[in-house]
């Protein structure tokens, strides 16, 4: 069942307008800075908040069509929305917290409970932590009953507004590979707020950046780094990412293997920013790194310094000052050497 959703809305200052699709079985990023109308977007797709023209269905069913058109209001619109600060119900422990969605939609109260305890299980809270309220978890474990509140009410359409944010740095690796898990078996569509980029190059398969209420670019991370369509998007999104195989503190990327500072087995993601690649016109000696040989595919000025597109195993871009640009004698076609630290090399489960 795929979404559609082609939208305006006035929310205070914020002018948004968007007009974007997501697959079943897709998950996508709604990436930009602070005000940039991500949450506001969730929203008006959860119904939360009304469109003023245009758009949004979900498969044939049309959710809202502006003033005066259809409207589907929140509970029946088979939503399951995840917030960032949880919002779980504080009077209530986990296993009923999680059991309100089958509760609200009829089902009886012993089998509501027990799929309760299913989902509980399956996105990894304790069963000692069943009967726990809200107060008496940490930010991780209610991200888990919020997330397995919103799976079990069956929804058709899942929405997450930063459902890291609120996840200390020691949890938030094993739950953020969970998640990904969970997602994975969600066959419907899925639109999740992500401010840590980290977390959208984990999580979703594509990206869509907003910016000033204007969705301005979409794609995935490799396409939005490749090609930027403004300062701004190559600024958010202007980081190297690849995928590969881990052993220990090496990746295999393709044909080529890099050599990083977390040690992880499995399928890894890397990421890393332009400006951690050096360019040489002869090998690097010094300090242990990860080194090779790339031809330049194109050289791209900016303000105060230039995006090199390199080839070969690695494709990659760099960035580098205009200074090296013409003592390198950067071009097409032209051979130099490429380094990057391992420690600068950021690995995240896939």
């Amino acid at each position: 069942m795929r979404l559609g959703a082609d939208l305006a809305l006035t929310r205070g200052a914020l002018d948004l307008e968007a007009c974007f699709e997501v697959a079943a079985g897709e998950t996508v990023a709604l990436v930009g800075p602070n005000g940039a109308g991500k949450t506001t977007c969730l929203w008006a797709l959860a119904g939360l908040l009304r469109v003023d023209r245009g758009r949004i269905a979900l498969g044939e069913r049309v959710l809202d069509s502006g003033p005066g058109g259809a409207f589907v209001p929140p509970e029946a619109r088979g939503v399951g929305l995840v917030f960032q600060d949880h919002l779980l119900f504080a009077h209530l422990d986990a296993r009923d917290n999680v059991a309100y969605g089958p509760r609200s939609r009829g089902v009886a109260r012993r089998e509501a409970r027990a799929r309760a305890t299913q989902w509980l299980a399956r996105v990894g809270l304790d069963a000692s932590l069943h009967a726990a309220r809200p107060a008496q978890l940490s930010g991780g474990q209610a991200q888990r009953v919020a997330l397995a509140r919103a799976l079990a009410a069956e929804p058709a359409l899942l929405l997450l507004d930063e459902p890291l944010a609120a996840v200390d740095a020691s949890a938030r690796l094993a739950l953020r590979r969970e998640l990904r898990a969970h997602l994975a078996t969600f066959a419907g569509p899925r639109v999740l707020v992500a401010h840590d980029l980290t977390d959208a190059l984990a999580l979703a398969d594509r990206l869509l950046v907003l910016e000033g209420g204007r969705l301005v670019q979409s794609g995935t991370a490799r396409e939005l780094v490749g090609k930027p369509r403004s300062r701004y998007v190559a600024d958010l999104v202007g980081v190297n990412c690849l995928e590969g195989r881990a052993h220990d503190h090496h990746v295999q990327v393709g044909a080529a293997e890099l050599t990083v500072a977390t040690g992880l087995a499995g399928d890894v993601l890397i990421t890393f920013h332009p400006r951690a690649v050096s360019l040489y016109s002869a090998r690097p000696s010094g300090s242990p790194r990860n080194v090779w040989r790339a031809p330049v595919v194109a050289v791209e000025p900016l303000v105060d310094r230039a995006r090199v597109e390199l080839g070969g195993a690695l494709p990659l871009v760099a960035e580098v000052t205009p200074a090296s640009v013409a003592e390198l004698r950067l071009a097409p076609g032209v051979e130099v050497w490429a380094a990057v630290k391992a420690t600068e090399l950021v690995v995240s489960e896939r």
